[in-house]
């Protein structure tokens, strides 16, 4: 009989947050997965669990403990998977674990808990109906600008992660992405004593931030970006007349009009083949 895979949510902060099933399962478990044992063990002391067993999964040995976790819960082991604080899998190690055991034909399931991206954005008077989570931020280059410039754009809530050494540069570079008035709250130590969560403008708190002392791990909830205002077609057609008569192409004079009026490319697409079909009904 093949054991199980059990994913267990932990505090993020404050010890008081350990539920019954959380306790239950790391009793139960024939072995922790966790990313450090020595942080994970003053959790399991806590909750007066005596001699676990333990298989170390972090960024750095994911890969190769997933075969030794599957050869236990094939030989009848449950493998309760936990990170150093949270949801196991979200910006933490327990994804790559999770697809392997699954592929492998076995059994996951999971006792739910803390997760500090959900906390943040109820907490944050930012609406909540549709959400996007982006993990932790590149930390430069192409990909970085890339990723910023898609929050800038993105329709629906974003929430990241940041490290405190990193805030004050992230929300600058928001503060210049993004329309400088888009709301924004940025949470630290969410659950613990000093927990905070300020509120206000990309702007503003890229001011404020840059003034203060960043201390604590940091959730930031960013709005939604405005829908852009529908672009009047006869200025569409106008800038393509005008991209046309220069000689460029179809798609270079589309993608040269999308970014002058911030019109949807299909859109603008549309509006030059019907351009493109009557310059040929014209020619005959």
């Amino acid at each position: 009989m093949s054991g199980q895979l059990i994913l267990v949510a932990t505090p993020i902060g404050n010890l008081g947050d350990i539920s019954e099933r959380m306790k239950l399962a790391l009793e139960q478990a024939d072995i922790i997965a966790c990313e450090d044992s020595r942080h994970s063990g003053r959790l399991v002391k806590h909750m007066g669990i005596t001699s676990p067993k333990y298989i170390v999964v972090n960024d750095h040995t994911e890969r190769d403990a997933c075969d030794g976790i599957i050869e236990a819960i094939m030989g009848g082991k449950t493998v309760a998977l936990i990170t150093d604080a949270g949801t196991p899998g979200i910006s933490d190690p327990g994804s790559l674990v999770v697809q392997a055991v699954i592929a492998a034909g076995l059994s996951v399931s999971a006792v739910p808990g803390p997760a500090a991206l959900i906390m943040a954005l109820i907490i944050s008077g930012i609406p909540t109906t549709r959400f996007v989570f982006e993990g932790f931020l590149p930390r430069s280059g192409r990909d970085r600008a890339e990723r910023l410039a898609d929050i800038a754009s993105e329709m629906r809530t974003v929430i990241f992660y940041e490290a405190p050494h990193r805030i004050s540069r992230t929300l600058n570079d928001l503060a210049i992405a993004c329309h400088p008035d888009r709301s924004i709250a940025v949470t630290r130590e969410l659950t613990k004593m000093h927990e905070e969560v300020w509120r206000g403008s990309v702007s503003a708190a890229a001011q404020h931030f840059a003034t203060v002392e960043a201390i604590g791990e940091f959730v930031v909830v960013l709005a939604a970006a405005e829908a852009p205002l529908p672009a009047d077609e006869n200025l569409i057609k106008e800038a393509l007349v005008h991209e046309f008569s220069a000689g460029v192409s179809t798609r270079d004079a589309v993608d040269a009009v999308v970014k002058k009026t911030n019109a949807p490319k299909r859109v603008v697409y549309a509006l030059a083949l019907l351009l493109n079909n009557k310059e040929v009904t014209n020619d005959k």
